[in-house]
């Protein structure tokens, strides 16, 4: 999957998809290929029709471009396609779907509250690929 966009960035910027596994991304690229950010992810091992999100980044030397938005808003719109549901562990992936939740909603989105089975997961997932969860487990 390949998405080009250019919706308020400079310059134009493509989100692709890495569905590799156990954790894939969605990663924003630069028109000249250089990478910008990613969304990580995992699709639920207990759920064939979760998706959870648990860390984005897009580098600093990037930032106020509106990469971030653009790679999460992508993020969501394919889990939407695949009629997924969307597990929210990433703190900024959280704020985007509180802050749009109607639209996410009426466009077909779902979406549920991160357990500590879900957390657990992710850490010690994210942990073998050093990558940063969004959030440390709580009690849910």
């Amino acid at each position: 999957m390949t998405i080009q966009l250019n919706d308020h960035t400079d310059p134009p910027a493509t989100v692709r998809l890495d569905d590799a596994r156990p954790i894939g991304a969605y990663a924003v690229h630069l028109a000249d290929g250089t990478l910008a950010g990613k969304a990580y992810f995992m699709d639920s091992p207990d759920a064939d029709d979760e998706r959870i999100f648990f860390h984005t980044e897009v580098d600093e030397e990037f930032s106020g471009q509106g990469l971030g938005r653009l790679l999460v808003h992508e993020a969501l719109a394919d889990t939407i396609r695949k009629d997924l549901t969307v597990v929210p562990v990433c703190p900024l992936l959280e704020a985007h779907i509180k802050a749009h939740d109607a639209e996410f909603l009426a466009d077909g989105g779902r979406f549920r509250q991160p357990t500590r089975a879900d957390l657990a997961l992710v850490t010690r997932s994210a942990a073998s690929e050093r990558i940063s969860p969004g959030r440390r487990p709580t009690d849910r």
